[in-house]
């Protein structure tokens, strides 16, 4: 499940009633500083300080000179506030820093406390969300901070003595770096663009769209029906897309009736994604649907059903002009692609969709699912990209699992106060385990549920997660346990951190990794043991074919984001057209040989790539970084070696997995495992 992020605030479409979000338009940054003020700059400050400090000069002062507005003051006020501003290096810079790091802190802490509250009509389960709810939750309270740090110069200050360094920098150079010096490059990450307020604040209410749109999306599925009108699924069982209506499809490989409840699930994804859903069956109990056929009934009489206008793809479209109005306000990372990855992930989009492709086009990709294929005892259909019969699960009847735990977790009570226990059993202390659980709070969600971490020390962390009237059902359990990874994950790095510029992971695919962590070993937790001598192989061979499924979905995600840049002024029908064309162009030249279904448009089905604008790649790079991590703690302390790693903090990507488990980030440590495991399984 996702996990809610510092750079994105997620949350809801509004109703039909409800006007869109005005979009503002991104016009080019005017510079108002010549070269001739900031030579002068310059000169002033090299005469002044000592010529260790000349390369935070030359750089502090470009900086300034990037953020610059006519608005705040003539070239001499320029000139000025650089001459008086610039620290020394050494002391002065760390007590400026000190001060800096303790009131950012507050404020990111405070502003987040005053979302989450904003958000819980949203975000928690209760009655349908008013006009006023979306309103409030929808403002992002902290959108003229920026502008104020600006105003007073506390931004300008920053910008100053706390240099920005590129990503190739910070790689090559952070090796090198004491933690006080990560901690200053990360103050230099700061300020590095000037976002007006009212674009900030039309990114929050267009994201806090999308969120509600899908977070709303639910299909009854008591209420579907094959061509002859037999139900195949129990009444009241609602599953929102598409996390629900696919784990829905993975628990069916041990199902009764399985692979025909799987190809009714696979009928309502196509129709989801080419928009020919009837509305009157979203999110609505009362209708009887055959999707095969697209027919609805009410009262056993067919009635007329209205398709989906297009509205999934006006919500990515909106995404995409809220996300573009940030360009030209950015110079270092002037589009959205380039701040998704090279800012927010800090790995090259170009390096990410290189891992991938390389990976899917491994040739083990057919001898595994040749595997598949004869484990089934059938020919593999498109939706066998899900399989999951690799898991120590794969041969329980879920039924059996909602068993166990609806009675352990009645309600989010239960939840709440198994966790210090869940973490004694993977390898906490009992002071550890009490001490992190008591700053993680468990809500009942109307989502899918996700996990959110705090802004600041000492404050909670949300665990969100679906808890039916009846109890959590497996379903649940297994997504509680993942966001429960993620606020393990969020907690060590806010509190056990050394700095606080230095809070969290390099990026979201590594809290991805530590929840996928925590998420395999649900049933370990629930007392079930695993004693299958292959378990190890069979645990590489579903890493292996996750990854495969995931990096395709992501593969599409990114092809269609160039080709909204390259086509800005796109209908919401021209974007569906492309993201299906994109979709089957993927599948055709990686999964059709092996899955079937030529033109097949299954990959376009992901909510994510809806309500979370270029998340889809953390989910496969986690997959890779698991399955390394996963390798270094075997026959260690989980708890031990998974803290070692956590208190890195926030450097960048390559150089934390180096410190956490000897190498880079890389697919061939899983692929290496996958080949591995099919000689032993075979043999």
């Amino acid at each position: 499940m996702r996990t809610l992020i510092v750079f994105i605030i997620m949350a809801v479409i509004m109703s039909s009633c409800t006007p869109t979000p005005k979009q503002p338009v991104s016009e080019p940054v005017k510079m108002s500083i010549d070269g001739t003020s900031v030579n002068n700059a310059v000169k002033l400050l090299e005469a002044k300080h000592d010529p260790t400090d000349s390369l935070r000069i030359h750089r502090g002062v470009s900086q300034v000179t990037s953020l610059w507005r006519s608005t705040d003051g003539t070239a001499a006020d320029f000139e000025k506030f650089c001459t008086e501003n610039f620290v020394a290096g050494g002391t002065a810079q760390e007590l400026l820093f000190r001060k800096l790091e303790r009131n950012l802190e507050i404020f990111s802490g405070y502003f987040h406390k005053m979302d989450v509250l904003l958000k819980e009509p949203l975000h928690l389960d209760g009655p349908d969300p008013d006009p006023i709810d979306l309103m409030f939750g929808s403002y992002d309270p902290s959108a003229h901070l920026t502008d104020d740090f600006f105003a007073n110069k506390i931004a300008f200050l920053t910008a100053l003595n706390f240099p920005f360094y590129s990503l190739k920098e910070k790689t090559e150079l952070g090796a090198d770096w004491s933690r006080l010096e990560w901690a200053y490059a990360r103050m230099g990450d700061r300020f590095t663009s000037r976002v007006p307020a009212d674009v900030i604040l039309n990114v929050s209410q267009t994201l806090t769209a999308a969120d509600t749109y899908i977070s709303d999306y639910n299909i009854y599925m008591g209420n579907l029906v094959d061509s002859a009108g037999t139900a195949l699924f129990p009444a009241g069982l609602k599953l929102i897309t598409h996390w629900g209506l696919r784990d829905e499809l993975k628990s069916d490989y041990a199902a009764e009736n399985g692979l025909a409840k799987q190809r009714m699930i696979y009928q309502v994804m196509q129709r989801i994604i080419d928009q020919s859903i009837p509305q009157q069956v979203i999110n609505k109990d009362s209708i009887t649907w055959d999707p095969y056929n697209n027919k609805i009934f009410n009262g056993g009489s067919e009635i007329t059903g209205t398709p989906e206008p297009d509205k999934r793809y006006e919500v990515l479209l909106a995404n995409f002009h809220a996300m573009k109005s940030i360009d030209a306000y950015n110079p270092h990372f002037p589009t959205y692609i380039s701040r998704a990855f090279e800012e927010g992930m800090e790995i090259p989009q170009e390096d990410v969709e290189r891992l991938f492709t390389e990976f899917v086009s491994s040739p083990l990709v057919k001898e595994v699912a040749a595997l598949i294929s004869q484990r089934l005892g059938r020919p593999l259909e498109p939706f066998d990209i899900w399989y999951n019969g690799f898991k120590a699960a794969g041969g329980i009847p879920e039924e059996q699992l909602t068993a166990l735990t609806t009675k352990k977790y009645p309600d989010t009570q239960a939840v709440k106060k198994d966790l210090p226990v869940i973490m004694q059993k993977l390898g906490w202390s009992s002071a550890d385990a009490q001490r992190i659980s008591a700053l993680i709070t468990v809500d009942a969600s109307r989502g899918a549920g996700h996990a959110w971490g705090a802004g600041m020390k000492n404050d909670l962390a949300h665990l969100r997660t679906r808890v039916g009237a009846a109890g959590m059902d497996y379903k649940g359990y297994n997504i509680a346990v993942h966001e429960f990874g993620h606020c393990v994950e969020q907690t060590i790095t806010m509190n056990d951190v050394d700095y606080f510029m230095l809070n969290g992971v390099p990026n979201t695919a590594f809290t991805e990794a530590v929840a996928f962590l925590f998420q395999k070993r649900d049933l370990e937790l629930l007392g079930i043991k695993a004693n299958d001598p292959l378990k190890d192989h069979l645990m590489a061979l579903d890493n292996f074919w996750s990854s495969y499924e995931i990096m395709g979905v992501s593969l599409v995600d990114m092809q269609v984001w160039k080709w909204l840049y390259e086509n800005p002024e796109a209908t919401p029908a021209q974007l569906k057209e492309a993201v299906i064309t994109t979709a089957k162009e993927v599948w055709n030249k990686y999964y059709a040989e092996v899955l079937g279904g030529n033109d097949e448009p299954l990959l376009a089905i992901y909510s994510h790539m809806i309500d979370n604008p270029l998340y889809l790649s953390n989910y496969p790079v986690g997959h890779l970084i698991d399955f390394q991590v996963e390798q270094q703690v075997t026959g260690k302390n989980l708890a031990s070696e998974i803290t070692r790693m956590l208190v890195q903090g926030r450097i960048v990507p390559q150089l934390w997995m180096k410190g956490a488990v000897g190498r880079e980030i890389s697919i061939e440590p899983t692929l290496e495992a996958a080949g591995k495991a099919l000689e032993i399984i075979k043999s």
